[in-house]
């Protein structure tokens, strides 16, 4: 399976601990007319299951709130049940495999209780992930799941239960057998298929060298090391005057409440949705060369465990958007276990005001508008960000020389995940 194409993304997902893991390698599909026709009846069927086990919840639910002495239960054993029932006395149901449909089943009693889960522990409402709702036609994009009994790889050609055949653009090859495949439709219409093989570890020569990441919006990396900083690419910004055109156009055209989207709606919001999606392919690309980049020159990274969340209550929402702060340390720390580096988070809090020659701290956080720092213990000057990835090195227990050092009392630590 060699060749090139289109796709190819690779995710790598490690267990806590760092073993044990197993990656996602996606690639794009060929379609022919036969193969999505039958991939759209498959979608079909699994929506309807998907509407079917919603519905059952919240007879369960109503049941059990109008009749509390009388509990009755809505788990992935009930619904497995129901499925066989439903097959058995509905041909069009039995046309179709019941590896994908089984999967639904698993993939709605695995929302059902997450939801359940947030609303035990008191969550927030916007934090909460909400219990699973219908599927409709126009609005969900097909997704089929397939276990290692549902699909099998011949002679280049993804083969699906129920006699459907994909052709796979391979643009790599796959490292180890897969053990199940995610099938699937974006919203530009491209299929693709998500293989899941076990992670391995690839090694890259030791350099003996390390490196300090601070995260920011002026540049998005900032680094101990000039010739890694990663500048503000701006992919966001040099396409808004596309996507504001593309927002009159799906303004002027929108439909009315209870009206169908026309045609000229739809393409609108097709040209808009291609225009984020090269955005964010541009932000991938951006992330995951310079991430390779950084784990290949280095054998331990002390990074930031930023969460840039709080930046959408700011006035620079937008910006720290564009630079995809979160998609970037990913990036990082997926190419760092792929390739067996040291990946260490550093607590963020007051590396801005600690100086990284002589450790001392500030008296007064420093505003942003403050882009120079200056002790006033040591006297030392130097860049803000510049002197936050020295902090960083230094909580890691890392020693700027390149030589493993003894970890000095700081903020906690933690691997990454």
């Amino acid at each position: 399976m060699s060749g090139r194409g289109v796709g190819g993304g690779v995710v790598l997902v490690v267990k806590e601990g760092g073993e044990g893991g197993h990656a996602r390698y996606t690639f794009r599909l060929r379609v022919s007319s036969t193969a999505l026709t039958q991939l759209l009846a498959e979608w079909d069927r699994c929506r309807w299951i998907w509407n079917e086990c919603v519905a059952k919840s919240r007879a369960v639910y109503a049941h059990n709130k109008a009749h509390p002495e009388e509990k009755l239960t809505c788990g992935p054993a009930q619904l497995d049940k129901m499925l066989t029932e439903a097959r058995a006395r509905t041909p069009w149901l039995r046309e179709g495999s019941s590896v994908p449909q089984q999967q639904i089943i698993r993939d709605f009693g695995t929302s059902r209780a997450k939801a359940q889960k947030d609303i035990k522990e008191r969550m927030p409402l916007k934090q909460r992930a909400g219990m699973p709702k219908h599927k409709k036609k126009r609005e969900a994009d097909p997704t089929l799941n397939y276990t290692k009994r549902g699909f099998r790889l011949k002679d280049g050609r993804l083969h699906l239960a129920g006699g459907i055949v994909l052709r796979v653009v391979w643009s790599r090859e796959l490292p180890a057998e897969p053990s199940s495949v995610r099938v699937y439709r974006d919203s530009l219409g491209h299929w693709y298929a998500s293989f899941v093989v076990p992670a391995e570890v690839q090694p890259l020569p030791a350099t003996g060298a390390v490196i300090g990441i601070d995260w920011g919006v002026k540049e998005t990396a900032t680094t101990t090391s000039g010739a890694h900083d990663l500048p503000h690419a701006q992919h966001g910004r040099k396409a808004q005057q596309k996507l504001s055109r593309y927002d009159r156009m799906m303004a002027r055209r929108k439909p009315a409440k209870g009206q169908a989207a026309s045609k000229g709606y739809r393409e609108a919001r097709h040209l808009r949705a291609k225009a984020c999606k090269k955005i964010a392919r541009q932000r991938q690309d951006t992330g995951r060369k310079w991430a390779k980049k950084v784990v290949t020159d280095h054998d331990a990274i002390a990074v930031e465990d930023f969460k840039p969340k709080f930046l959408t209550r700011t006035s620079m929402a937008r910006k720290a958007a564009d630079a995809a702060i979160g998609a970037t340390k990913q990036a990082l720390i997926e190419m760092g276990r792929k390739h067996g580096r040291d990946i260490r988070l550093v607590h963020p809090p007051y590396t801005t005001m600690d100086c990284a020659s002589c450790g001392a701290r500030t008296k007064h956080a420093l505003p942003l508008s403050e882009r120079t720092y200056t002790c006033t213990a040591c006297g030392a000057v130097s860049s803000r960000d510049k002197n936050s990835a020295r902090v960083m090195l230094l909580r890691a227990g890392l020693n700027p020389a390149g030589v493993e050092g003894i970890r000095p009392p700081g903020a906690p630590l933690r691997e990454a995940a």
